[in-house]
């Protein structure tokens, strides 16, 4: 079945660029585009999608409005099912608008100059429950984790299995911020043996998500050229 999309975004020309990149996807359908916070709120409860699309400065209520009355909902009747997963897609990547939106449940954090393949990709990781944020901000956010991680060895999680010389070069390109497309070509792998070794590693360290992944590897110091 195809993945449902809602697109609230104040600006004409980013709703329309929306639809047509995500309608080009043939397992993907728009089913609404909205102006404003409220509206975004009516649109979900009439069409039920698998993904919101939000930015965050809009008219009536912002995107991280919306989000945390979603969380909200969610969290005072898990069963009543219905909540989308949420992706911000915005031109402001500021750390506090990032933590909140990431605090209150939402799946991706993309800025608007995000290629066109980096949005198809949020919304499919987003739909299966997975996270993709910008790589920008990632790398920016999860440097941060080194130093203290640091301080405190034990607290770095151990894998299961050690990672192989392959993943953990795959590893450390997730870490600067590059897609699995950009992976491939830097290693001069197909897309599909990315994946394969993503899916190892994400076993090795039960790890939810890339973005986990990431994390792991800035903590370990394997991003900055650790083992």
């Amino acid at each position: 079945m195809a993945i449902t999309v809602v697109i609230a975004d104040d600006q004409e020309m980013v709703r329309t660029g929306f639809r047509m990149i995500l309608e080009s996807q043939p397992d993907i359908d728009v089913v609404a585009d909205v102006v404003d916070g409220e509206a975004a709120l009516e649109a979900v409860e009439r069409y039920r999608p698998d993904v919101l699309l939000l930015d965050i400065r809009m008219p009536k209520l912002d995107g991280l409005e919306v989000t945390r009355r979603l969380s909200a909902l969610t969290a005072a009747d898990p069963g009543r099912g219905g909540r989308p997963r949420i992706v911000i897609v915005t031109t402001f990547d500021l750390d506090e608008y990032v933590h909140s939106a990431l605090r209150n449940g939402a799946s991706g954090f993309l800025l608007k100059d995000a290629s066109p393949a980096m949005l198809v990709e949020a919304v499919h990781a987003a739909a299966v429950g997975d996270s993709l944020i910008s790589p920008a901000i990632t790398v920016r956010l999860l440097r941060d984790l080194a130093p203290a991680a640091a301080g405190e060895p034990s607290a770095v999680k151990t894998p299961s299995e050690p990672l192989t010389e392959r993943e953990a070069d795959v590893v450390r390109c997730l870490a600067r911020g590059a897609t699995n497309a950009e992976i491939a070509a830097e290693l001069f792998v197909s897309l599909s043996t990315v994946k394969t070794h993503l899916a190892n590693v994400q076993t090795k360290l039960d790890a939810r998500n890339r973005v986990e992944i990431a994390a792991w590897a800035w903590e370990s110091g394997l991003a900055t050229g650790g083992s």
